[in-house]
This record gives structure tokens, C-alpha cells and sequence, in this order.
């Protein structure tokens, strides 16, 4: 889906652009397979804001997305592809042969009229679901399991794709847009092909407003502040990314760059061969 710029006949359409939208074929969405998106206002259920800069925007109906594929067996025909809000391509309408209608994330080249299906029988075609122990060895990959049956969590947003390296010992190597490459259990379900809307990173908002929109709020920088508002407050002028005298924190002291945010400790890295660095993975 390319994207569409525009005459600098203001301010704002000297920068913005926009997503094409071509691929799209149906407007209005399904009213049982969609739910309100509920503002929060960055507020918790006490009411405290625990979440700065969120606020306001226009109302968003999100797709009820089908991650977990798991009616096995029974062929779907695409019926449309559709416009999502959210960060995830194109979602695809299923109507099956019972009558029953889902979303997909729509990879890359799905198109209407097309055939789908999910389960250990499908064929490694564009769009099936299938377990990793079935998918052949260097196809491009898309809504993962990282346990079996829980449904997709990795590799769903716009324009993803993960690479099946190999296979061992009940576990599939896969190498995720990161470049991390880590050990997933080859019973858990993924999806072949990209996930479409390649061209969402190239998306300029190109003014305030379209940030509003969004639900996002301006929020002013810690440097630009007194020392007695934030850390990183005060000095004399301009003191970019801290002036190279101090760590950039938030207002409350935490370091927000450069601090690590993974635990040591943590269960998961067992399964990780290299990390995104493109360091091998270190077990304590």
C-alpha cells in the first residue's frame, strides 16, 4: 500500500503523508466482530494518571482479530479486505463454509476470493495457519505462538515478517525482524507470509493535529525545564540530550536511556540463541 504526498499549499501538506488505502475493498466493518476502543485518559482504575501525554482522539472501532486460528480444517474464502485502526495491517474478512465470519491479519499479496485454512493438513500456502513442525524450512512467517494454543503474541504488526531457520529437538529456530534468533516449540501455530500495509513506517503525521487525533498529547521536555521541575532541568541556554554531563531521566529520577529493561533472571531467555545485537545469548 503506497503512500500519498501532497502539494506544499500549507504549512502542514509541505510534510504529510498519507497511506493510499488501495488495497482496501470493503468500508464499513462488521458490526459483531468489532468493539470500542476505550480511553483510559492514561488513568488506572484508581483514577490515578499513571501514563502521561494520553488523551483525547478521535473514537476507533477495533477488529476483533481471529490470533488464534483455531477452527483446523474447514475452508475460509477472503471476502474483503478492510481498514483497521490499529497497528496491525489490513485485516481480511473469512466467511467460511458454515457461515461463520472472522478477521485475519491480511499478509501480503491475500487477495479477495482467495482460499484459507488452518491446521496440520493446510498446504504452506499464503494465509494458512499451520504448526511450525509442517512449515517448510525458509518461508517468511507471521502471527506466532510462543505457547501452543494461546494464540499468536509475536510478529503482527505492519509489514512483519520472521524467517523458519531449522529445526531440533521439538523446537524451530526463527529469526524475528529484531535479528534476534530464538527457540520457539514447534507445536505452536504461525501464519505464512508478511503481514501486509508494508508501508505504515513511511506514514509523516506532519502536524500537531494528526497526533491528536490519535489520542496523543504534547508533552514539554525535561531539559527545557527548571532544575527544580525535573532532573534534567536548568543550565545556561540549550543543554541538548542533557548537555553530555547527565543522564537523561524522568521526572521522577528513572533513568530513560540506556537503562536495562530486561531481567537476568527471567525465564525466557533460555530460548534465546543470539539477541538483537547479534550477540549470542548468555546464561546466568
Amino acid at each position: 500500500m503506497p503512500v500519498k504526498t501532497f502539494r506544499p499549499l500549507t504549512p502542514s501538506t509541505r510534510y504529510i503523508t498519507i497511506a493510499s488505502y488501495d488495497e482496501i475493498t470493503k468500508t464499513k466493518p462488521e458490526k459483531s466482530l468489532v468493539t470500542i476502543r476505550k480511553k483510559t485518559g492514561g488513568r488506572n482504575h484508581y483514577g490515578r494518571m499513571t501514563a502521561r501525554g494520553i488523551g483525547g482522539g478521535h473514537k476507533q472501532k477495533l477488529r476483533l482479530v481471529d490470533f488464534k486460528r483455531n477452527k483446523h480444517g474447514v475452508e475460509a474464502t477472503v471476502s474483503a479486505i478492510e481498514y483497521d485502526p490499529g497497528p496491525f495491517g489490513s485485516p481480511g474478512s473469512l466467511q467460511y463454509v458454515d457461515g461463520e465470519k472472522r478477521y485475519i491479519v491480511a499478509p501480503v499479496g491475500l487477495q479477495v476470493g482467495a482460499k484459507v485454512m488452518s491446521g496440520e493438513a493446510a498446504e504452506p500456502n499464503l494465509g494458512n495457519s499451520l504448526p511450525l513442525k509442517t512449515i517448510p524450512v525458509g518461508l517468511p512467517i507471521h502471527n506466532i505462538e510462543i505457547f501452543p494454543g494461546r494464540g499468536a503474541q509475536m510478529v503482527r504488526s505492519a509489514g512483519s515478517a520472521a524467517t523458519l531457520m531449522s529445526r531440533d529437538q521439538g523446537y524451530a529456530q526463527i529469526r524475528l525482524p529484531s535479528g534476534e534468533i530464538r527457540k520457539i516449540n514447534e507445536n505452536c501455530f504461525a501464519t505464512i507470509g508478511q503481514v501486509g500495509n508494508i508501508e505504515h513506517e513511511n506514514v509523516i503525521l506532519g502536524k500537531a493535529g494528526r497526533s491528536r487525533h490519535r489520542g496523543i498529547r504534547p508533552i514539554n521536555r525535561g531539559v527545557s525545564k527548571n532544575p527544580v521541575d525535573h532532573p534534567n532541568g536548568g543550565g545556561a541556554g540549550k543543554s541538548k540530550s542533557g548537555g553530555g554531563w547527565q543522564q537523561l531521566m524522568s521526572p521522577w529520577g528513572k533513568v530513560a536511556k540506556g537503562g536495562k529493561t530486561r531481567s537476568r533472571t527471567k525465564f525466557s531467555n533460555r530460548f534465546i540463541l543470539v539477541r538483537r545485537d547479534g550477540r549470542p545469548m548468555k546464561l546466568k
